[in-house]
């Protein structure tokens, strides 16, 4: 089976993508079992309570784990929708996956635990290599609507980042390694996120303007010079595999003087944060033309790209790759 894993969201946008994303992934792998699962407790509550939309239940990977064990399951793939090997896929990896393999709570027999030995693996975030960063620079560019808008004057990305001063897998430097490889294709392409010291809005708008600026992220460094960009018009995308809190109140709020298209429309920047060209939308409420923000995975080729960790990663069972169970490790 195949348990997907995000952080989770409480719009219904989000709701809606993550549903798109399940039924993809049952198209594409057939045969096998697909499950979501968020690792949010707070979202898990929210979707839960309703607030707003129909109540949905999305539990933590750790109940899905257990349910999963309890079934029976003899291969099991967790594949991660975060979209760098940050703070959340390690919690993901490291404790839920590994807690699961080591039988922490006790709920499943030393036989069964024998026979999960190298049949257990996990698929990585979205960019979890720079080589990702290259393959994903390379589909936003060949998207419709961006496309259409680097044409048109800047694009700013916004990812999430890591909190300050943690650097989890090097996964902080993917943000600037995409927007090196985004860059040499169009040199108005910019990226940013709303975690991670040097990249927020603010440091955007510095970047449009021009200079040097250093970077010091867990071992790398890096300098980067800009030059400055006269552009007067930009459009602001979300670099999150769904279209929630983030993209809507830090990316698009208009009432908010520190949300990006605030910040880049007083800087003088004519600037839109929501489209009307998108096609490829989830949100069932989506009618054509309306203004709209879509996540990642609301992308085709971009879940492709996803699929395809989850495609190496079930290429690992049954091999030395795949995770080992104690009950079978090397005396």
């Amino acid at each position: 089976m195949i348990l997907l894993v995000a952080f989770g969201s409480t719009w219904e946008q989000a709701y809606d993508t993550f549903d798109k994303v399940v039924d993809d992934y049952k198209a594409a792998f057939s045969g096998w079992d697909v499950y979501l699962s968020f690792s949010s407790a707070i979202c898990i509550n929210q979707a839960r309570a309703g607030e707003n939309v129909a109540p949905k239940d999305y539990y933590d990977p750790e109940h899905w784990l257990t349910a999963i064990g309890l079934a029976g399951y003899k291969q099991i793939v967790v594949q991660s929708l975060q979209v760098i090997p940050g703070e959340e896929y390690r919690r993901v990896r490291d404790s839920y996956v590994k807690d699961f393999m080591n039988n922490r709570n006790g709920d499943f027999t030393e036989a069964y635990m024998k026979s999960l030995d190298r049949q257990v693996v996990v698929g990585t975030p979205l960019m979890a290599e720079e080589s990702d960063a290259k393959a994903l620079a390379t589909t936003l560019n060949n998207e419709a609507d961006v496309k259409a808008a680097v044409a048109d004057g800047i694009v700013a990305f916004m990812g999430h980042g890591n909190p300050e001063g943690y650097d989890y897998y090097g996964g902080n430097v993917r943000y600037i390694q995409l927007e090196e490889y985004l860059r040499a294709i169009n040199p108005k392409y910019y990226v940013g996120t709303v975690d991670m010291d040097e990249t927020y809005a603010e440091d955007v708008l510095k970047h449009i303007a021009g200079g040097k600026f250093d970077y010091k992220i867990g071992d790398v460094t890096k300098s980067v010079t800009y030059a400055a960009n006269d552009a007067k018009k930009a459009q602001l995308f979300v670099l999150m595999s769904i279209a929630g809190d983030h993209a809507h109140n830090d990316m698009a709020d208009p009432d908010d003087d520190e949300s990006w298209f605030s910040l880049f429309n007083a800087a003088g920047i004519e600037t839109a944060a929501y489209e009307t060209n998108f096609t490829e939308a989830c949100w069932k409420q989506y009618k054509s033309g309306d203004e709209y923000i879509p996540g990642l995975a609301e992308r085709s080729a971009v879940r492709k790209l996803w699929m395809n960790h989850t495609t190496a990663a079930i290429k690992k069972l049954g091999t030395d790759e795949a995770l080992s169970t104690p009950t079978t490790a090397a005396e």
